[in-house]
Parts: structure tokens; sequence; C-alpha cells
């Protein structure tokens, strides 16, 4: 019995043994690799052991520690390749843990990130989560959280003065992203995400969240003027700062002109005035208190809707660029747009371009067309004759005749256009009029940056008609 056993019992040794040899081969190398990461940095490296899987397809490093010379120190719990070393299925990496003790120093934390499909198995540590150079046709991270400290100064009898440090801090819950490189992300999804800062921007200290940001289609990473973006979504955003107190449920937008169409839609910004003036230096509240109340009615609490869209129509001679744009502030004023505009590209451009960047208009021919303005009051109107009169110490009566003598004195000057517009804003803060209607014929064969360069020209040259209702 033994004498039959023996030949099998042997032949799995042998093939066990084998099998092991290209695995452990993995082993030394990603010490190697690793070990050379930090070669050219001033410090001392530590792993406290590499290994394989039984059957190989798994190859890790533990308990990875590096101490720069110069205070920086990398934790890293594990670092795992799996599939083959050379083209890895994915990158996996846990608890990790960067200090950084430069100029800003900083510190990045992050439970466990996973690079599918990556260009390399072996990754920047030290400049993670991003990596410039990375190709990787997914990245997943759960548990991302950055701080950073940043001197603040400021110039004083031309010196530079220190004023302290600023903190900043971001976390992720969770990110998803696909198709990586350096020019471009396929796909972003970022779900829980929160932060807090001082000098944020220009809105000052405060604090944000973020329920979710997706993102389709970002390219031109490497370009910054070249950067085009098919489709983002912001949904239920939070910012408590010294200049800004806002909450927005959902933001979309639409850049992939491809298709003939885009646009964006903005559902409830809600800016806190009141919380805003009550933050605001005390010599400004009182001028920012009157203008809220002039918004909101005294609520001090300003909601926008907003929708804009755009859509081609090619055509052999001429195409049309039909757009729409909704602006309503609720308790204010509803501003509506709608535009059907025939027009001649260059030769060559093709619309999804034009569409894309509509700041390149210099070669663009209106062929004629027509913009339709509707502007609706929703109690914006009837508060600005009380309170521009009671700021000029007259009456309302003696406000809008003044306004009416100041209207037919514009007409004097820029044409009876201007004057029935001015009269009609003013007819809207009587009380006479709850909307204004401007409807624009183009000129045909007239080129868009000529329009825009002499618009005291514009009554001469477009046709206007304004309505009261």
């Amino acid at each position: 019995m033994l004498s039959i056993c023996r030949p099998a019992v042997l032949t799995v040794l042998f093939l066990f043994l084998f099998a092991s040899l290209p695995t452990l081969a993995d082993a030394q190398r990603l010490e190697a690799d690793l070990r050379a990461l930090f070669a050219d940095t001033s410090g001392e490296l530590s792993i406290g052991k590499v290994s394989d899987g039984l059957l190989g397809g798994r190859t890790t490093a533990e308990d990875l520690v590096f101490v720069g010379d110069n205070g920086d120190r990398l934790r890293l719990a594990r670092y795992t390749v799996e599939g083959d070393y050379d083209q890895p299925d994915a990158v996996v990496m846990e608890g990790l843990r960067l200090e950084a003790q430069d100029d800003e120093p900083g510190i990045i934390t992050v439970e466990r990130l996973v690079v599918g499909e990556p260009s390399r198995p072996l990754l920047a540590l030290r400049d993670l989560p991003l990596d410039g150079e990375l190709e990787a046709a997914e990245l997943t991270i759960d548990g991302l959280a950055m701080s950073r400290e940043t001197p603040r100064t400021r110039v004083e009898d031309g010196k530079e003065v220190f004023l302290g440090t600023a903190t900043g801090r971001l976390t992720i819950e969770h990110l998803y992203a696909t198709e990586l490189s350096r020019q471009a992300i396929g796909s972003l999804e970022v779900t829980g995400i929160s932060g807090s800062g001082e000098q944020l921007a220009d809105i000052g200290d405060g604090h944000f969240s973020l329920a979710a940001l997706s993102l389709v289609g970002l390219r031109g990473l490497d370009r910054e003027d070249a950067r085009t973006l098919d489709r983002l979504e912001l949904i239920d955003l939070s910012i408590e700062a010294e200049r800004l107190v806002a909450t927005l449920d959902r933001l979309r937008f639409d850049g992939d002109m491809t298709d003939g169409e885009g646009g964006f839609r903005l559902e409830a910004l809600a800016l806190d005035l009141a919380r805003m003036i009550a933050l605001a230096p005390v010599g400004e509240r009182t001028r920012l208190r009157m203008a809220s109340n002039v918004l909101t009615g005294g609520s001090g609490q300003l909601r926008l809707d907003a929708v804009s869209s755009g859509r081609w129509e090619a055509g052999e001679a001429a195409s049309r660029l039909l757009g729409e744009m909704h602006l309503t502030a609720v308790e204010a004023f509803g501003w509506d747009l709608e535009a059907d505009l025939p027009v001649r590209l260059p030769e060559g451009v093709e619309p999804a371009a034009f569409l894309a960047d509509l700041e390149s208009l210099e070669e663009v021919t209106l062929l004629g067309g027509r913009v339709d303005v509707l502007l609706t009051d929703h109690g914006l109107f009837d508060r600005l004759a009380p309170l521009m009169a009671a700021g000029q110490g007259i009456s309302e009566a003696d406000f809008l005749a003044q306004a009416r003598t100041q209207a037919k004195g514009f007409g004097m000057l820029f044409g009876p256009q201007i004057e029935t517009l001015f009269t009609g804003l003013v007819d809207m803060m009587a009380g006479d009029a709850r909307e204004l209607a401007i409807h624009l014929t183009l000129p045909a064969e007239s080129g868009v940056e000529g329009l825009a360069a002499d618009p005291l020209a514009l009554p001469d040259r477009l046709s206007m008609r304004v309505e009261t209702h």
C-alpha cells in the first residue's frame, strides 16, 4: 500500500515546490522594488514581512514603515499585488498613513485603496492618493482623510507678517473611478464628502459637506486650456462659512455636445442671507440687510432655481442654435430667455466643438434670429420703490415721477426702445405691470464679436419691442 502511495505523494510535493518558485521570485521582486522606490530619499525603510499566497497569484508586503530624515513618515499595513506581478489584476493597499513635514505639513490616511488593472505593480506611495503617471481601469478608495496646515501671511508696509497657521481637512467615505490616465478620467463617483478649513477660497473660514458627486468624461487633465467635461452632478451640498451660508439640493451639468444638445439644472440653491449678514463686519451689516430685505421681503432666505438648455440643428447652408434659460428667485423675480439663432460657422468647425467652447465666437456669423426675454415680478419690484424713495428722503410718488423723467432722458440719448424699456421697469415698481417682455430681432450677416464690442450701438442695429403685462 505504501509503495503505491509514495509516487503520488512525491508528485504532489514536486508540483507544490515547482509552483512556489515563481511566487518566491515575486516576493523578492516586490521587496526589491519597494526598497528601490525609496532609494533616492534620505531616511530608513523597514518591511515586516513579504510573502506569497500558498498557490501563487498574490504577493503581499506587510508592516511597511518609512521615516524620512526630514520627519516625513509613511506607514502601510499591507501592500498586495494580485495576479501576474508584471501585469497585475489589482494592487491593494490597506491601512495607509502618510505624515508630511514640509513647508505645509499634512496627513493623509486611507483605510483601503484598490487599483484595478494598473499599468505597473508598484505605485508612488508618497504621492497617493493621486499618482499622475498611473494608468488603470479602476480605482476604489474607502475611508480617505486628508489634513494640511498652511501658513497665513499678510503684507503690511511692504513686509510679510505671519498671521498663524490655517488647517484644512477633507474626508471622503467612498470613491470609485474608471479609465484613469494622466490625460483623462472616464467616470468618477464620490460619496460622503465633508471638509473644513480657514480662508477657503474667497468665502473665509468654514466647513462644507456634499452627499455625492459624480462626473463622466473628464478630459485634458494635462492641458488646462483644453479641459472638457461631459457630465457633472452634485447632490445635497451644504456650505457654512464667513461669507457664504448656503445649501443646494442638486446641480446637473451636461457638457457633452456630440449629441447636439447640453445644459444645466440648478435645484433649490438656498442662501441664508441673514446668517451671512450676522457674520459680516459690523460696518457692512446695515447695507447688506437693506439688500436682503429687498430680495427676500425680510425673511433673509433666498432660494434660486435655474435650468438652461441649448441644442444644435445642423443644415446645409446654415445651422440653428436654440437655447432656453429659466431662473426663479422665489419671492423676488423670474427671468426667462429663449433664443433661436441661425448661424454660419467657419469652414471646418464642428458644431460640437463650437458649443463646447462658446468663447470662440470671432468667426461666427449671425444670420438674423430672435431672442425673447421675460422678466416677472414675484415681489422684488413692489419693494424697490419704497426702499429707493426712503434712501433719497422723498415720497414714493416723487421717486416714481423722477424715475419716469429719467427714462425719457435715456430715450433721448439712446433711442425710443431704451425709453420703453426703462418706462416698463418703472411701471413694475409702481405696480402697474407684473411682467416685462423684450423681443429682439438680430441683424443678418453680423458678427457676434462685433455686436458685443459696441453695445451702445445695439439699439440702432437691433429690432426691439418691449411689452408690459
